[in-house]
């Protein structure tokens, strides 16, 4: 890629609008470190700062301020032969918008490409393109390194409810409210319904109510244990539940259940 023009902590007021309804007929890279709106390619959206995005010649794009002001650095360049490939090597999307948190180093990487883009210095070009490459690959790391991150933490929180799930169907006595559950995957009591039942396939309700029955219905055939006895081993603070869900389950109560063996 070639580098046509640059700018460096570019900062306007609340009034600045850039809008390029054909697109803006060159590659753009943007390093966005203020909140921002952003609408690309008929798509709108706020923007955290400290995000960037590589936007292509002809997708429609707009910004501007979302706050009291709008910063960036820029770039606009040409493409040449194994770019995109390279962009897809290190992980980097087009058109899409990806917050990269702390950005202190990539805009001193720019500083330094702004200064050897307009410089006349020797070997200045040179430079500017092991500057470019090290931008992107940096870029490249934070991307993935996002990423690793969101792996281990969904690993980390598939634990948690696969452990939830076994306590459900093993000791079904000792599982809690929804709420208590979400509180132990350390989520509010909508994001672990969503999340359990993305993860199994089934609402967690179901799942406690199908592992009370379960454990229910072994020690109706195993034990001489009360309905009163059974409920309260299988979770329930009364029969009067126990039997209506047990009868909603198997079409019949414990008793009839258990004289039916």
């Amino acid at each position: 890629m070639k580098i046509g023009s640059i700018g460096y902590n570019h900062s306007h007021d609340r009034s600045f609008v850039m809008d390029r309804p054909a697109g803006q007929g060159a590659w753009l890279f943007l390093l966005v470190k203020s909140t921002a709106l952003f609408e690309l390619d008929g798509v709108r959206q706020n923007v955290a700062a400290n995000s960037c995005v590589l936007i292509s010649p002809n997708t429609p794009c707009m910004y501007t301020a979302l706050d009291d002001n709008y910063t960036d650095d820029w770039f606009y360049f040409s493409e040449e032969v194994g770019d995109m490939d390279h962009f897809a090597k290190l992980g980097l999307p087009i058109n899409q918008i990806v917050h990269l948190g702390a950005v202190e180093e990539l805009s001193q990487i720019m500083h330094i490409l702004t200064y050897e883009h307009y410089s006349a210095d020797a070997f200045h070009e040179e430079i500017e393109q092991r500057y470019l490459d090290i931008l992107f690959m940096k870029i490249g790391r934070l991307i993935a390194d996002k990423k690793h991150l969101c792996t281990r933490a969904f690993a980390k929180k598939n634990d948690s409810f696969t452990h939830i799930r076994s306590r459900i169907y093993t000791q079904p006595d000792s599982v809690g409210s929804v709420d208590e559950l979400a509180a132990e995957a350390g989520m509010s009591r909508s994001g672990f319904q969503h999340m359990y039942k993305k993860m199994f396939g089934v609402s967690v309700i179901a799942d406690v109510i199908t592992g009370r029955v379960e454990r229910a219905k072994r020690l109706l055939t195993s034990t001489t244990l009360t309905v009163d006895e059974i409920a309260a081993r299988c979770g329930y603070s009364g029969s009067y539940t126990f039997i209506r869900q047990f009868k909603q389950r198997c079409g019949k109560t414990p008793t009839a259940y258990r004289k039916g063996l």
